[in-house]
């Protein structure tokens, strides 16, 4: 796919050719050097240095979905980044959240935005969320040899199901195998203690406002045990990325309200500094 450099105003006879509703396969056919996937990497000896993102968590509640993650980046022991975002808006129904690689996340997120959209405007209509997420498992499988260099991106799909009326979970493995998930997720380094925490407080009748609560609380578990999570940082004013996603569309907290509910949660620390507590039965 060549650019016009004579400046006629006419489009590559790539851009006017019928084909697929897939960005991806457009690519595929005409440019497929573009894609992160195909591009050689050079030799190197042992393990590849590269920012990493973690932690992302997921919960599910009767009206919708919240995707939430904290903000550090970590390159092997250093912190790379404080405030790196790892929770990106997919359309209007869906969210991503990155853990792995991360500029490669961030690649393969502003191109699963532009897939998704490239569909809309071919079909005139947007792809089921189900969907959306087999989308999404064909480009981690796209990335699978750079994965196998250490350059893995393992994200997190959350989204509101319009047809099916509730919000619904999908997590992923590095060879783009997808499992849908009931209730609550996690992935990244400190996703064990993050589910941890969400397997001993999630209920099904939680409202928006509690879910809201219960990410950000297995957050704060996880940075509490893994020193690649962040916490929140008062000192800073960073705080973790919340989402949620109703029948309204995706909504991200404002930092006010992130603010506010990190602050209540780390105040109810100082009394109980593991967090609350499960009934016994």
């Amino acid at each position: 796919m060549e650019a016009n450099t004579r400046s006629t105003g006419r489009l590559p006879a790539a851009f006017l050719t019928p084909g697929s509703s897939s960005f991806m396969d457009f690519l595929t056919d005409h440019s497929p050097a573009m894609l992160p996937g195909n591009r050689p990497l050079p030799v190197v000896q042992g393990a590849i240095q590269a920012p990493h993102g973690t932690t992302i968590v997921a919960a599910s509640f009767p009206g919708g979905v919240v995707l939430a993650g904290d903000r550090r980046a970590t390159m092997g022991n250093m912190i790379a980044q404080r405030d790196i975002e790892k929770v990106f808006p997919a359309d209007e129904y869906s969210a991503v959240g990155i853990a792995g690689t991360a500029g490669l996340a961030v690649e393969m997120v502003k191109l699963f935005q532009l897939e998704l959209e490239h569909f809309e405007k071919v079909e005139g209509t947007t792809l089921s969320l189900e969907g959306k997420a087999n989308r999404l498992s064909t480009m981690i499988r796209g990335n699978l040899g750079m994965a196998m260099q250490g350059l893995a991106v393992v994200p997190l799909f959350a989204g509101y199901d319009v047809d099916r009326g509730r919000g619904r979970i999908f997590s992923y493995d590095v060879t783009g195998g997808r499992s849908e998930e009931l209730g609550y997720a996690a992935t990244g380094s400190g996703s064990i203690f993050a589910k941890g925490s969400m397997k001993k407080l999630f209920r099904s009748d939680l409202t928006e406002q509690e879910t809201t609560t219960l990410v950000v609380q297995a957050l704060y578990d996880a940075a509490d045990d893994d020193s690649a999570t962040g916490g929140p940082d008062v000192a800073r004013r960073i705080y973790p990325i919340v989402t949620v996603i109703t029948d309204e569309g995706f909504r991200r907290l404002s930092d006010a309200e992130s603010s506010e509910l990190a602050r209540s949660i780390i105040e109810r620390r100082l009394e109980q500094p593991d967090g609350p507590r499960a009934p016994l039965l």
